[in-house]
This record gives C-alpha cells, structure tokens and sequence, in this order.
C-alpha cells in the first residue's frame, strides 16, 4: 500500500462514533442536507428505511435531515405508495428531465435526483437494506459538516453473507467486501487507481458528497456509478478530500451469479473509460443458462452510456439561477 494512503487511513477514516450527534447538529448550521433512495421494486424495505430517518433524523430534536426524496425506477409493486406513506417524498424517475428519455440504471437515477432535491449535502441510501439504522445517514453526512475539507464521503460496514437470516452461522465471520467488489473492484483499483486502495466498500450505494462536487461529475447510468463516481472524484477533489466512516453491519437482498456478472462487467467497462479514451473493449457479456436442450447462451449489453455533469444541464442551471 502506498504511503499516501497509510496516512490517509489515519486521517481519513473514522467510526461513527467519533462524531456525536450534538457535536454533527452544532456544525450543521445553515448547512442543508438531502437523502436520496433510489428504489426499483423495494416495497418490502423502503418504508421502514424511511421511517427510520423520520423518526430520528427529522424530527425538532434531531433536525439532521432536510428533505427525503425516493426516486421510483419504474416499480411495479408498491415502492411508492409505501415510501409515501412513511413520509418520504416520491418522485418517478421519468418525471425528472422529461426533455431527456431516461434509460434503465441505478446510476441514471441518482443523477436526475440532483435535479429534485436542493440540499448543499446529498446522501444516497439503497432502498434495500434490512434492519436499517439511521447510523448509515448520520456517519456519512458527519464528515462533511463538521470538515470543510471533507467534499466526498463512503459508507464502511461488513456485509453478512449466506442466507437471509440475521445471526451468521458459528465460527463464520462477516464478508468483508462483497463478491464483485472483491473479484473485480478492488484489484482494478489497486492496479491502476492505487490511491483508493483504502476504501473498505468502494461499491457501496451509501455514500455523501457536496452537491457542488457531484454536479461537475459525470454519472454512469447503471452499476458503474460508484467506482465512476469515487474515481472522478479522485481527480476532482484529491485524496484528502474523500473518506470514509464504518457504520457497523450492511443486510441487504443479494443478487445471483449471473446479476453479479452483468455488474462486473459494467464496473469494468467504467474503468476501461476512465483509463483510455481510444480503443474501447466490446461492450457485451455472454452468459449461459441451463435449458432443456443444454447451456443456452444469453448475451447483454453492458451498460456504456454515461450522463454529463449537472452543471451542464439547461434545466438545471436555470434552476439555480431562479
């Protein structure tokens, strides 16, 4: 490991205990701060996410949080109704910059929120996390208002692996980093963006950052969006500027092999943009199936798309202005 990131290991990453809340809502200030959760079919945990943040980061006690915003992806179960009668505001996704068709992608998402909400901190939070704890908002968000040089901020965690129970089995311990993070993540960044070896969860979907770092970046429109996002901002902001907080156990649906696959090589396809300008690999991924009749391949296109910068945006800078 580089000695860079030794030291920013030190500097830079932190439990969320070290930041009490009295000590977070006396820096706050005039600071505003948004959460955004971008939901795709997530009846079954969005409203206790978002009742979590209500009840304890919204109320007149603890006045964290300014706005809460889910964005639908298309769902077709109950996502909205259920996140708007935990209190949360819902946004359709196609709602947002209908000048410009959305197409399918978690990153695609996140980049429209930035056109609905108004907080000078944006906090994005998965809309599938079990046993939710308002930890997961208030470590990420904390930096940022208590360090003025803090502009980008990772959630850190273990990640139970197996079945969806809640206990992990005897003498079995916590994945560290998830399968595609691992396998693919992790060993791209060491080779060629080593000065974010230190990021415990570079693909985690919890993370905060000031809004006037996110609308220079631009934003891959599917899986590539977190190590899009984390290496942009590397060469935006520089190292010191970026860091990360452990928040304690992550439980979430997890996804098959297959799911996994198209996510590696969307992450990788990310990558490959940010290393080179010029050739670029092909953008498909042939997978197998077991039928009737034997392995029948099934190929997808790997997400290649990317939406520009905010600050780009017509609608966007015109909203600022008004």
């Amino acid at each position: 490991m580089l000695e860079e990131v030794e030291r920013w290991l030190d500097r830079r990453s932190w439990s969320v205990a070290d930041r009490p809340m009295e000590r977070i809502l006396a820096a706050k200030r005039n600071t505003t701060v948004s959460v955004v959760l971008p939901a795709l079919n997530e009846e079954a945990t969005v409203g206790d996410i978002v009742a979590v943040i209500r009840r304890e980061l919204m109320s007149e006690a603890v006045p964290l949080v300014d706005e809460l915003v889910v964005i639908d992806s298309g769902s077709t179960d109950r996502t909205a109704e259920v996140a708007a009668a935990a209190g949360a505001r819902v946004v359709a996704r196609d709602e947002v910059l209908p000048r410009i068709p959305a197409v399918p992608g978690k990153g695609e998402v996140l980049w429209r929120s930035l056109m609905v909400t108004s907080g000078d901190v944006v906090c994005f939070v998965d809309a599938d996390l079990r046993d939710f704890s308002a930890d997961f908002v208030t470590g990420i968000v904390g930096p940022l208002l208590t360090d003025p040089g803090i502009d980008f901020v990772k959630a850190t965690y273990d990640r139970p692996f197996g079945a969806e129970s809640d206990e992990l089995a005897p003498g079995k311990t916590p994945a560290q980093g998830g399968r595609v993070t691992e396998l693919v993540a992790r060993p791209l960044l060491n080779l060629h963006w080593p000065q974010l070896a230190g990021f415990v969860q570079p693909l985690g979907g919890e993370y905060a950052a000031r809004r006037s770092l996110l609308e220079r970046l631009p934003f891959p429109v599917g899986y590539g969006v977190e190590l899009g996002l984390l290496v942009d901002a590397l060469h935006t902001v520089g190292l010191d500027a970026l860091a990360q907080v452990d928040v304690g156990v992550r439980k979430h649906r997890h996804q098959d092999e297959r799911a996994l696959g198209r996510m590696a090589a969307a992450i990788y396809r990310t990558a490959q943009l940010r290393l080179s300008r010029g050739h670029l690999v092909r953008p498909r991924l042939t997978q197998f199936e077991r039928g009737e009749d034997g392995f029948t391949p099934r190929t997808y296109a790997v997400d290649t798309e990317e939406r520009p910068p905010m600050v780009d945006i017509t609608e966007y800078t015109r909203r600022r202005v008004a």
